[in-house]
Order: structure tokens, then C-alpha cells, then sequence
């Protein structure tokens, strides 16, 4: 049996890479329902691709540089780990409810899609009712990701489960196993995205996201990495109070999957958060200096981004 320090989570697939994602999702998920039960993912995941890629009739491609198509599908492939864990524990989730999950977390972020005719600033404008906007996408065009009518509303309520600012306990979940599935979509959209080896680096695509949308309390790209130790605080209560603590459900997939006795995405948030606290702590030098490990020409483009009036000399001083 290995152990956390001889496997790390970013080694067991190429976040950047939808089609090793996918493939990764659907091989998780035949574990439990069989070979012909995953290839019904194929066809919400491609619609998911084309959406995101700007191929959907009568919308714009993705030009949220956050919750993008790299963040959804880290959300499936989460999610179908601790669905796996789920069912090697526990009574197995139905198939319908587990292929309405993973739908779920395809569609979870499409609220932040523009139409065709929105051509005013980016998607990222819609951040505080993306769900609701994700929802109503879904409505109009289940039929095209192969999603049928009799799921729209469980779909509904698992879109809702991500939502923070949503009361958990008082969506009304059909029974235990659905609730179960609505805490693990919004346990992954945590984990998943602050589990990635980039996460840090991808903040300060946050940090424009939030200004778009006129999210309060973040005047300077270093606030985003300053206020995220608290929006951890805040994480590891949700992941325990509201969503059930069912994180510990990875730990069960890597054992058994992957004969690592860890749960690989707490001790790669762990990492993240430590590294965090060093970087803040740490004023001799530019704080974008630190951020070495992501994607060199991403950051340089973001770096290079017009900035205007109050946010731009802000930036210039932290």
C-alpha cells in the first residue's frame, strides 16, 4: 500500500486535458454500472465540450478564465471519486441518480456561458446568480446533452447544492441517497478546484472574475490570495456541517483504486494552503514572483491585461 508521499494527485491525470479527464471520469463510473452505462456520459460531456468551446448553437464560448471548462470537468472527476468511494462503503447509488450527478457537474458552471448576443464583457458579469442562469440553460436544452425531462428538477437541486450562499438542508432532496449525491457535487466543486496544482496561479484569474461581477472586497489581485485562507476557514466547515463530511469518501477510491491510503485532495489543499500562508507572510519581493508553477504564458498574458483608474494603481502597489 503506498502512501501520500509516494503518489500525488496531479500525477494520476493531466488536469489540462479534457479528453484524459472524461476518459478518466467514464472509467470510474463503469467500475460500478458497466461499460454501457458510462458511454451514456459521452454525450453530455461532448455537448459540455462544445459549449464551453464556443461550438453550442446561439452561444459564446467561455471566456470565464476560472470557472472554465479545465474547473467543470476537475468537478466530475471529483465528484465520480467520491462517488466511487460512496458505493464501495455504503449501499450503491442508484445508476439514474449517479448519471444525473455527473450531468450535474457537467452543467453545474454553464450559467457563466453568454449568448450570441451578449457581447458586453464576459460571462464572469453573472458569477452571483450562475446557477440559477445554469438552471435555465439547462431547461431549454436537456435534450441535447441526452438528459430526459423526468430528471430537470433532481438536476436543479444538485446545481443548487454548489451554490454557497444556498441553506443546504433546506433543498428539498427526493430522499437520503439524493441528498447524499447533492452533498457530493458540492463537496467536488470545492475540493476539485482547490486541489489543483495550479490553484494558486488560477486565483488571479479570480480576482477578475469578482471584479466583473462587482463582488465586494477585492480592490488588488493580492487580495484574492489574502482573503482565500478564510474562504478555506469557511470550506472545511461546509465540507463537514452542510455537505456531510463525505470528503472522506476519496480516501476510500484511492485506497482501493489506486492502493494509496490517503485522501490525496485534502493533503494537496493542505499543501496549497501552506504555501498560501508563506507567500502572504513573505514581503520581500512581488507576489506574483512566487506563483512559479502554473502556466508561464497564461500569467504573462493576464499580467498584460489593460487595467484602468483605481484597480490598476492598487495592483502596481501590492
Amino acid at each position: 500500500m503506498l502512501g501520500a508521499k509516494d503518489v500525488q494527485l496531479a500525477q494520476l491525470v493531466d488536469a489540462r486535458d479534457a479528453t484524459q479527464l472524461f476518459a478518466e471520469v467514464a472509467r470510474i463510473f463503469s467500475l460500478s454500472y458497466g461499460q454501457e452505462s458510462a458511454e451514456e456520459l459521452k454525450q453530455a460531456f461532448s455537448e459540455t465540450r462544445r459549449l464551453f468551446e464556443g461550438r453550442f448553437p446561439g452561444y459564446r464560448a467561455c471566456n470565464s478564465e476560472y470557472h472554465d471548462l479545465r474547473h467543470t470537468l476537475s468537478v466530475a472527476l471529483a465528484a465520480s471519486r467520491l462517488a466511487d468511494g460512496y458505493n464501495l462503503r455504503r449501499s450503491p447509488l442508484p445508476r439514474e441518480l449517479a448519471l444525473d450527478l455527473l450531468r450535474a457537474a457537467f452543467l453545474h458552471d454553464s450559467g457563466y456561458i453568454q449568448e450570441s448576443w451578449d457581447t458586453e464583457g464576459t460571462g464572469a458579469k453573472y458569477s452571483p446568480r450562475h446557477e440559477e442562469r445554469g438552471i435555465a440553460f439547462l431547461r431549454r436544452h436537456h435534450r441535447a446533452f441526452g438528459i430526459p425531462a423526468g430528471s430537470l428538477e433532481r438536476l436543479a437541486r444538485f446545481i443548487r447544492s454548489t451554490n454557497l450562499r444556498e441553506v443546504f438542508s433546506e433543498i428539498p432532496f427526493a430522499g437520503e441517497a439524493e441528498r447524499d449525491a447533492g452533498a457530493i457535487l458540492g463537496t467536488a466543486d470545492l475540493i476539485g478546484q482547490m486541489s489543483d496544482r495550479d490553484y494558486l496561479e488560477r486565483l488571479l484569474f479570480l480576482y477578475y472574475e469578482f471584479r466583473e461581477a462587482g463582488v465586494p472586497g477585492f480592490q488588488t489581485e493580492f487580495d484574492v490570495l489574502r482573503k482565500t485562507g478564510d474562504f478555506y476557514a469557511l470550506t472545511r466547515r461546509r465540507l463537514k456541517d452542510s455537505y456531510l463530511s463525505l470528503y472522506s469518501l476519496a480516501r476510500i477510491h484511492f485506497r482501493q483504486r489506486h492502493g494509496v491510503d490517503a485522501n490525496l485532495y485534502l493533503i494537496a489543499i493542505s499543501r496549497q494552503m501552506g504555501y498560501l500562508r508563506r507567500i502572504i507572510r513573505d514581503q520581500s519581493s512581488n507576489f506574483r514572483a512566487k506563483l512559479k508553477r502554473g502556466d508561464r504564458e497564461r500569467r504573462e498574458q493576464l499580467s498584460q491585461r489593460p487595467r484602468s483608474g483605481r484597480a490598476s494603481r492598487e495592483a502596481s502597489r501590492s
